[in-house]
């Protein structure tokens, strides 16, 4: 190993990097195959998901074997030009990746908090 990648392997990596990548902005017509090539360079890929509904259509999970493999293609990336396309390359972040909860839903989440810690959400305004 070179002496800059053995520095690099030893530095403390930032919170919010993982080895899992998720990508936005890419073509729609984009194969796996591409994918492979425009990501592999990096490193091992583990697997890559392509967005395949009208929601998630142009976006991509990737995830490397090595987790600076995945920090080197994330910072290299991000901006990269795809068929006239920017690449927008961000760490995959489960909790912004969560889907949103209706207020119904909300609702219902809160009730139940209310019943197991055996609150009504009034207490405050009893002693008034």
């Amino acid at each position: 190993m070179a002496a800059a990648a053995q520095r690099a392997r030893n530095q403390r990596l930032p919170p919010e990097v993982n080895r899992a990548l998720f990508v936005r902005n890419l073509p729609f017509n984009i194969s796996s195959e591409e994918m492979y090539d425009i990501f592999g360079k990096y490193g091992p890929i583990r697997q890559i998901r392509m967005g395949t509904t009208k929601e998630t259509r142009g976006t991509a999970y990737v995830v490397y074997e090595d987790i600076y493999d995945a920090k080197n293609a994330c910072d290299h990336l991000s901006g990269f030009n795809v068929a006239n396309r920017y690449l927008i390359v961000l760490y995959f972040n489960p909790v912004r990746q969560s889907k949103k909860l209706s207020t119904k839903e909300q609702e219902e989440q809160l009730r139940k908090m209310q019943d197991k810690y055996g609150v009504d959400g009034q207490q405050h305004a009893k002693g008034k």
